[in-house]
């Protein structure tokens, strides 16, 4: 193993964190950015829904085909070259003059985010040895946690105090200074052997990422009974099935795939990536509803919210920065199954908010369920991450983050439905007119505008209490998807030793090459 000595691998953990950074920011003030787009590109609501959807469909797409170009190629050439591009792209986005401009950018931007992501994580592997890595894991998450308030506080400043195209500009001296950094401290590696870069697989995993991902995408747009969601849905599947199925019939052919099959027949690693998934799941229940809560129901601005989450990430960073202790002291199993029970119990607390509740019970359960969503997510990922060929980082981290953020959209689609359902079915509307009654029930912020052009006390009633009843049936739901994944961490999860330094499940890997 060629790691980095002294305290320039720490220092280097610090430029992937600020590349990191440079990611988290662009998600968080995009959507605090989307009323003063819609003015200034003169966007439609379809062009509103292109500017996130174009991002994360070329960021779920790029994952795999970049974790491949970084073994290949070298990662800190990967990362610092997606790093340069998320700069450049991030100006055009911010001098954008029409729509089409801005989604293109927004690709552009997408595919240099999966690449700083993938390759940040992947560096992980390579900077750190296995005794070492789980503290690196929980920095690392915790920085990374920073990005969820700074956002908004961040964005709806500039917006506030200047000319809209700063929200992506600030982008752009992250990003080179997350770039100068990586250059100056972080080593060069690649694989040894360089592995063949499979076409067929890349376009494979690419179409049918693609697929599944803006299918959940339209079905958190137009519900369930979308058709061509499911049409979407169904066809990427097929793709990925497609996909692993050519994977394994290259590797039983000695042949070098993309993705080796071998790497799930270590059980930490498949079941560490469905467990990390669904405390992703679960995570998004709170990110998903919280921001509306506030700004609805509590009165809030994109700033206000921005402050409000952050006990939220509060709670992320003690539990991911001493996560390593714990794991050391008694075992990963233990403590990410401690880390979903907490989160759990954290959520079903909040799921006894009412429309009377005040700051006090949203910042004690948000700091308790993020407490216990980092402990579980960076012991889980310093479990997925201890059983990758450091030959295969890139890869390996790859399908971490590629699980990662096709959950996004699949949380959101969810709870989605859940929380207009709840609401919808809760609504106790007097009589209204058919235009009043259709942007009364299409969402919360269309029941408020109809209570304060009609002056109706009982309208603002129901309307709230309607929403805050689909929070709580959300945060409910949020829970249930912590318990699968208790499930799965205390039946499936292999109980390893409480040393950091465990060795893997399957072979020792093959070095890693300088320079």
């Amino acid at each position: 193993m060629n790691n980095a000595t002294g305290r320039r691998k720490w220092w280097a953990l610090g430029a992937l964190s600020l590349s990191m950074l440079a990611v988290g920011l662009d998600g968080t003030i995009l959507s605090v950015a989307l009323p003063q787009l819609s003015h200034a590109l003169n966007a439609t609501e379809t062009d509103l829904q292109w500017f996130s959807s174009s991002y994360l469909l070329f960021l779920a797409a790029s994952m795999l085909p970049i974790g491949l170009l970084g073994d290949r190629y070298g990662r800190r050439r990967m990362l610092t070259s997606a790093l340069v591009l998320f700069a450049a792209s991030s100006g055009v986005c911010a001098y954008a003059h029409s729509p089409w401009e801005f989604i293109a950018a927004r690709c552009v931007l997408g595919v240099a985010g999966a690449g700083i992501i993938v390759m940040a994580l992947s560096g992980l592997t390579v900077l750190f040895t296995e005794e070492e890595r789980p503290k690196a894991v929980g920095i690392w998450s915790a920085a990374n946690f920073l990005a969820l308030p700074l956002g908004p506080l961040l964005g709806g400043w500039l917006l506030t105090h200047a000319w809209w195209g700063w929200v992506f500009l600030i982008n752009v001296p992250v990003a080179l200074l997350g770039a100068a950094v990586v250059l100056a401290l972080v080593p060069e590696t690649r694989a040894e052997e360089r592995p063949p870069f499979d076409v067929v697989g890349a376009l494979l995993s690419t179409l049918g990422l693609i697929g599944l991902t803006f299918g959940l995408i339209q079905v958190g747009e137009h519900g369930w009974s979308d058709s061509t969601a499911w049409l979407l849905m169904g066809g990427g599947i097929a793709l990925l099935i497609l996909f692993f199925r050519f994977e394994a019939w290259l590797a039983a052919r000695g042949r070098r795939p993309m993705v080796d099959p071998s790497l799930f027949q270590a059980r930490s690693y498949t079941w560490g990536v469905i467990v990390i998934g669904f405390v992703a799941l679960a995570n998004i229940g709170v990110i998903f509803v919280m921001p509306q809560y506030f700004q609805a129901i509590q009165g809030t601005d994109a700033m206000g919210s921005g402050l409000r989450l952050l006990p939220l990430i509060g709670g992320l960073v003690f539990g991911a920065v001493p996560a390593d202790k714990f794991a050391r002291l008694f075992g990963p199993k233990p403590v990410i199954a401690v880390g979903f029970v907490v989160m759990a119990g954290g959520l079903l607390l909040g799921a006894t908010t009412s429309v009377s509740s005040g700051s006090g019970l949203s910042g004690t359960w948000m700091a308790l369920s993020g407490f216990g969503m980092g402990l579980a997510m960076a012991t889980a990922t310093s479990v997925v991450l201890s059983q990758v060929p450091e030959e295969r980082s890139g890869v390996g981290a790859a399908v971490l983050q590629a699980v990662n953020k096709v959950g996004a959209p699949l949380g959101a689609a969810v709870l989605g439905s859940v929380l207009m359902t709840a609401y919808q079915s809760h609504l106790a509307l007097p009589n209204l007119s058919a235009p009043e009654l259709a942007a009364a029930r299409s969402g919360v912020f269309g029941g408020l505008a109809v209570a304060q052009r009609t002056g109706s006390p009982a309208v603002l009633s129901t309307v709230e209490s309607s929403f805050v009843h689909g929070l709580d049936l959300s945060l409910v739901v949020s829970a249930g998807f912590a318990g699968v994944g208790l499930l799965c961490a205390l039946v499936f999860l292999p109980a390893l030793p409480k040393s950091a330094a465990a060795k893997r499940d399957g072979e020792p890997a093959a070095a890693v090459v300088a320079g």
